[in-house]
Parts: C-alpha cells; sequence; structure tokens
C-alpha cells in the first residue's frame, strides 16, 4: 500500500484508540481492586462482590488484544436527509468498541448494526457509505491504507464479491504461524452474512477448500454471543473440531476477538470420566457408528439388572433372612418400571431388599435397622452388585466389550456375527487405566444417557446443553456421533460447517441431509454456500478441481481469488527395483524439505503422507537433522510437521508435500478426497512426489 495524504491523522486516531483502549483498561482494574477481597460481610454482599470481579475480569478479557490491531477500518456515511446539505460521518471500524473520556465512540466493534456496511457494501448497493477504508496495522502501527470510493461509481469498483483486495492480499501473503488467525479485519460480504445468520434453527455452511469457512464459523460464535448475549453468555457457546490437533490450530481465534467464554472441545471432552485416543479400522468404525448400537448398549445395561440365580441367605441371630429368586425378579421389574435411568434405581433397589429380608425375620426387625447391621456384610454387596450395580459408562463398556458371554448376549438380535466380533476388546481390571477409541465415545454417551449419573456423583456426571453449538467438519460425524451433538443442544440452535468433497471418515456423506436429519429440527434448516476461495492460488486451484471431479463430481470448484501462483510441482523418484523405492523416496523428500524451507522462510510446511509412511519419513527428516515434528506429537509447534491427510483437514500452510499420492488413494479410508484434502491446504507452494506412475486423478 503506497503512503496516503491522510496517513498521518489516521495514525493519530489510531494512537487515540490505544490509549483511550488503556485507560478504559485502568479505570476497570481500578473498580475491580476497589472491591473489598475479604472474607467477610453477609451472603449477599460476597455474593455481589464476586459478580463484580467477574464481570470485571470477563471485561478485561475481551480488552485484552495483545499485539492484535485495534482498528482495521472506517467507513464514511452520507444519510440521505443530510447528504444535500454534505454532512458526512465516519465511523472507525475495530476489535472492540472503545469510547473516549466523554463516552463518545473512537472505535466501533466490528459486531454491531452499524459495523454491517463495512463488510456488506458494494458498488451496486453502497447501503449509505461514501468510502470504505483499510488499514493495515501491527499493533497501533499504521502500515498502510486501502480506499474504496463508492458515490454511485458501481462500474469503478469490482464486481463487488471482494472488498479491501489490497488488505485482504496482504493478509494471505503472510506467513503461517501454525495457528489460525481470525480475518475479522478482511471479512467478505457473503461470510458476513453467514456470520450474523439469526441464531434460531439449524444453519448449514458448505464450503470448498480456502473458503473460509472454519473463520466464518468462529466469527459467527463470536458474533452470536455479542447479539445475543443474552441468554448465550448462561446458555453457553459450544465450538466442536475434528480432533486436538485442529483444536490447538483455532485456540486463539476467539479470545483474539474478545470472547473468552465459548468451550472449545472434541466430542471426547463432553463425556465425563473417560479417556481417548486413537481412532478404530474402518469397519469397525462403520459398526460403532451405526444406530443399531443405540440398541446394543440398550441390552447392555439391560443385561446387568438381574435377578438373582439362587435364593439370598443371610444368618441374622439364631435366623436366616432370605430373599427368593422370584422376589429378585420382582424388584427388577418394578426398578425398570419406575426409573428412567439405571443408577437412578439403584437406591430403590437397595430399599426393596432389605425391606424383603425384614418381612423374612421373625423378631420384626425394621428393613432400616436390618440394613444398618447387614449393609458391609459381602454377600450382601455381592447380591446388589449382581442385581443392579452403579456403572460408570467406561465400566460398561470394559464389562460387556471384555466378556465374550455379555457382548455376545448385548449384540447377538441387532449385529451380525463378523459385525459383533469387532466390538471385542480385553478387559481391564483397573478402571483408572481405561484408554477407548474416539469411535468409542458415541457409544460412551449413550451408555451415560441410559445410566444416567451415579447418585452421589450427580453434578459431575451430568450432560451440559449449551445455547448455540458450531461444528466444524461436521461432514465426518457417524450417526451415533451426531446424537452426542443432538443431547448438548438445549434449543435445536446450531451451525454446521464442512466440504462434502472433504469427507474421509468411515461414515461418509453425500449430502447435508443424511446429516441433518440426525439432529433436532425446530424450524427448518438453512443452506449457505461460500463459493469464494481465498486460500489456494489458481494453479493450485486448477489441479484441485481435477481431484474434486472425481472425489466428489456433484460440486462445482471454489472460484480463487487468486489468479497467479506458482505451479505445483511433481516430482517423480527414479527407483528401479521396489526394495529401492522407499529409501529413494524418503531421500527425495529430505532433499524437498531443505529446498522448500529456502524458500517459505519462517512459513511453515507439512509433508502429508499416507498413515503406512509416517514411520519412514519422520525417521529420514530426523536421521538428516531436520527439525521437525509429527502431527500427532506436536501438532503444528514446528516449523516442519509430518501429518496424514485425515489431521491435515482445516488446517493451512505455507508450503505442502504430498508423498505418494497413489498410496493415500489405496490406503486411506476415502482415498480420492482424502488426495483431495492434501493437495487443498497451502496457500503458496505445493509439491507432489512420486515412485511409479503418476495417478491418473492427477494427471
Amino acid at each position: 500500500m503506497s503512503k496516503h495524504p491522510e496517513f498521518q491523522s489516521e495514525q493519530e486516531h489510531i494512537n487515540k484508540a490505544h490509549e483511550c483502549l488503556e485507560r478504559s483498561r485502568s479505570e476497570v482494574e481500578s473498580m475491580r481492586d476497589a472491591v473489598d477481597g475479604g472474607r467477610g460481610g453477609t451472603y449477599q454482599s460476597r455474593f455481589e462482590r464476586d459478580v463484580m470481579w467477574d464481570r470485571a475480569d470477563s471485561r478485561l478479557a475481551q480488552m485484552d488484544i495483545g499485539d492484535l490491531s485495534l482498528v482495521f477500518g472506517r467507513i464514511d456515511t452520507v444519510d440521505d436527509d443530510s447528504e444535500a446539505l454534505g454532512e458526512e460521518e465516519a465511523y472507525y471500524i475495530g476489535r472492540v468498541a472503545v469510547a473516549d473520556e466523554n463516552r463518545d465512540p473512537v472505535v466501533v466493534d466490528w459486531r454491531t448494526p452499524m459495523a454491517e456496511r463495512f463488510y456488506r457494501a458494494t458498488g451496486v448497493d453502497p447501503m449509505g457509505l461514501k468510502r470504505r477504508r483499510y488499514f493495515s496495522t501491527r499493533g497501533p502501527t499504521l502500515l498502510g491504507i486501502d480506499d474504496e470510493i463508492f458515490d454511485g461509481a458501481a462500474e469503478e469498483l469490482d464486481s463487488g464479491q471482494v472488498q479491501g483486495q489490497g488488505a485482504l492480499f496482504a493478509a494471505l501473503e503472510e506467513s503461517r504461524s501454525g495457528k489460525l488467525s481470525d480475518i475479522v479485519g478482511t471479512i467478505q460480504a457473503e461470510q458476513d452474512r453467514i456470520i450474523r445468520s439469526e441464531l434460531p434453527g439449524i444453519l448449514v455452511v458448505q464450503g470448498g477448500p480456502g473458503t473460509g469457512k472454519t473463520v466464518v464459523a468462529l466469527h459467527r460464535a463470536a458474533y452470536l454471543l455479542y447479539a445475543h448475549r443474552f441468554p448465550l453468555e448462561g446458555q453457553g457457546v459450544l465450538v466442536i473440531g475434528p480432533n486436538r490437533v485442529f483444536l490447538s490450530y483455532i485456540e486463539q481465534v476467539l479470545p483474539s476477538l474478545g470472547e473468552a467464554g465459548v468451550r472449545i472441545a472434541q466430542l471426547a471432552d463432553l463425556v465425563p470420566h473417560i479417556r481417548a485416543l486413537g481412532f478404530d479400522d474402518e469397519a469397525t468404525s462403520r459398526v460403532k457408528g451405526d444406530l443399531r448400537m443405540i440398541k446394543v448398549i440398550r441390552k447392555a445395561v439391560a443385561d446387568r439388572q438381574r435377578p438373582l440365580r439362587e435364593e439370598l441367605r443371610i444368618p441374622y441371630g439364631v435366623q436366616n433372612l432370605r430373599l427368593s429368586v422370584e422376589e429378585s425378579a420382582e424388584i427388577v421389574r418394578q426398578a425398570r418400571r419406575r426409573f428412567r435411568t439405571h443408577n437412578a434405581a439403584r437406591k430403590f433397589v437397595e430399599a426393596e431388599l432389605y425391606a424383603k429380608l425384614a418381612e423374612s425375620a421373625r423378631n420384626e426387625d425394621s428393613a432400616e435397622v436390618i440394613k444398618e447391621r447387614l449393609r458391609r456384610e459381602l454377600v450382601v454387596r455381592e447380591a446388589l452388585e449382581w442385581m443392579w450395580p452403579v456403572l460408570l459408562p467406561s465400566e460398561l463398556l470394559n464389562d460387556f466389550m471384555g466378556l465374550p458371554g455379555l457382548l455376545r448376549s448385548a449384540c447377538d438380535r441387532y449385529l451380525d456375527r463378523d459385525e459383533w466380533r469387532l466390538l471385542a476388546r480385553t478387559r481391564n481390571p483397573e478402571i483408572s487405566d481405561l484408554i477407548f477409541s474416539h469411535n468409542d465415545v458415541p457409544l460412551l454417551d449413550e451408555a451415560l444417557e441410559l445410566l444416567g449419573p451415579r447418585p452421589a456423583h450427580k453434578e459431575e456426571d451430568a450432560v451440559r446443553t449449551f445455547g448455540h453449538i458450531v461444528v466444524d467438519e461436521a461432514q465426518d460425524l457417524s450417526p451415533m456421533q451426531l446424537r452426542v451433538l443432538d443431547r448438548r443442544s438445549l434449543n435445536g440452535s446450531m451451525t454446521l460447517v464442512g466440504d462434502i468433497a472433504q469427507s474421509t471418515s468411515a461414515w461418509p456423506h453425500d449430502d447435508w441431509d443424511s446429516i441433518v436429519e440426525q439432529l433436532p429440527r425446530r424450524r427448518e434448516p438453512r443452506l449457505e454456500e461460500l463459493t469464494i476461495g481465498y486460500r489456494l492460488p489458481g494453479p493450485i486451484m486448477d489441479l484441485a478441481s481435477r481431484v474434486l471431479a472425481v472425489a466428489a463430481p456433484q460440486l462445482d470448484p471454489p472460484t480463487s481469488i487468486r489468479k497467479v501462483g506458482e505451479e505445483p510441482k511433481i516430482v517423480a523418484v527414479d527407483a528401479t527395483y521396489a526394495a529401492e523405492q522407499v529409501g529413494a523416496l524418503a531421500a527425495a523428500v529430505v532433499e524437498l524439505v531443505r529446498s522448500e524451507l529456502d524458500v517459505v522462510g519462517s512459513g511453515n510446511l507439512a509433508v502429508a503422507v499416507p498413515s503406512s509412511l509416517v514411520a519412514v519419513i519422520d525417521g529420514a527428516l530426523g536421521a538428516a537433522g531436520i527439525d521437525h515434528g509429527t502431527a500427532t506429537e506436536q501438532g503444528l509447534d514446528r516449523q516442519v510437521t509430518v501429518v496424514t491427510p485425515s489431521l491435515l483437514k482445516g488446517l493451512e500452510l505455507d508450503s505442502v508435500i504430498v508423498v505418494e499420492p497413489q498410496r493415500i488413494l489405496d490406503e486411506q479410508v476415502r482415498g480420492p478426497q482424502s488426495l483431495y484434502v492434501s493437495v487443498t491446504r497451502s496457500t503458496k507452494r505445493l509439491t507432489i512426489v512420486h515412485t511409479g506412475e503418476l495417478p491418473e486423478i492427477l494427471r
């Protein structure tokens, strides 16, 4: 951006904005510190003190923007009534609202209705604007200014699809850091329309690679919390990502937008008292994601509600107390009929057991007296644990998947033998050591729904619901995983974001209808599509389009605004014999990584490999002394990362080296879709290295 005649005056306004923000921070800190921090006072005064502290801390968190840009734009408006008089008003658009000492606005929050025109105005529909100005800043330092003049000159502007191209392209050309950046200063019109869409119901956002769907989803979460502070602040907003690498990648965005109260999680984080690592193979994942598992889990719970196998006899003084098999069966029947959840019925079963024992006593001791005398007896505890044990979901799955008899009983009526055998696992006698796969999570959640909280742990076992749920990569969720989201939705308000063409899970979806039908539908779902690609240079998008034609022929590729860029590089590794191919391939990858690092400077680089080559490429880079990490161990914290296509989804990098595309096609679940993910991650450079012939899909 060239020097602007108003550069100095705009720098002064930005300086003033930062000074006002700092003064506001100091005022809030003073107010917080003025609140008595002691433990004394009435309950009411302590409660009010805690509320003031919480509000002050929340406000301070919103104003803590670090080195991020506070002010990124300005709009000059002319109202219809004042246009004849030439009266113009200027509003500076920024990350958070800032006022001066007279409470006059210095910066308008980007989420306000006033700021909407900054993102939506076009030459065809200027929305009352005379000018839109973009600032390029680094902290409080103004680097450049980019103006768009409306004044009815629609033909002098672009098509109206992309605003502020100078600022946008500058942001796109910045090197990636391994963390997703917000786009609050360069939001485009079609993105803004989605961000500000109404709260109720399900909003589906279909977007190809590089269209900004992830950042749109996160900005929507921040906008909804601002626009619907009540009730969402109390109800909560949940953002669901596909894996831990992705969550680490996006974790900075919402705090940078002034919203630190949003919960960011993967599905496994929503089920208490479990640990989940890794994923099952495709066949097992298919079974665990099938809705037939609802009946399997229900039967597994019912199998733990059992009458005694023989009469219970307990010495009690000079007599024996008795509970017959028939009486125990009646207790079980009554408990099933009266209680919705398993654990809630335990106290009833206990009370009925002691009541029946009291009926058999000849000395007329009450059930309470008998309970007090016998509750520690091993034979009584064993009887209760047999009839109606208190269970955690992890205990239920550990038992029924780990004991052949229970597994067969739960599955026989609902799954084929080959299917239910895929569920078998070694039973672990130590509950604290249990580790499940991520595909087990919806089964554990189904069990939690049926078991309910343990009687003495209702708060820690409770399922929390949210006023709005944002789901990224929603196209990969199985029907059972979608049930987990359904339970967490307080009122059916959700934003689902994804790309059908990148559906690579064991439960692929060819359209959004099969996803939405599994979720609460209190009103008709809305479908929005992001059509403009910002990340991929034109040449990379052209290659990706050839893959898309196979991966999802029903979809059109996004229109890339970056028409020029580096051509993808295809590198063939010459190895005469099969035994030489892996070694030659690894050596070629090492040299390519070195050369790419020379080009991208401080930018980041991903080596996308099929699962079977992770160890080989990781070892080769380590032996060559190249500092790097693997996505499963270090996320994107290193400049060079070895990563499989399943973990690449949603990420963007400066350079990507795709290794052995034919193996990706052959080995990965949904091979064409996995390859499409791999070739659409780079913002600058793409290299494909292969042995043998190049796959036809790339020719």
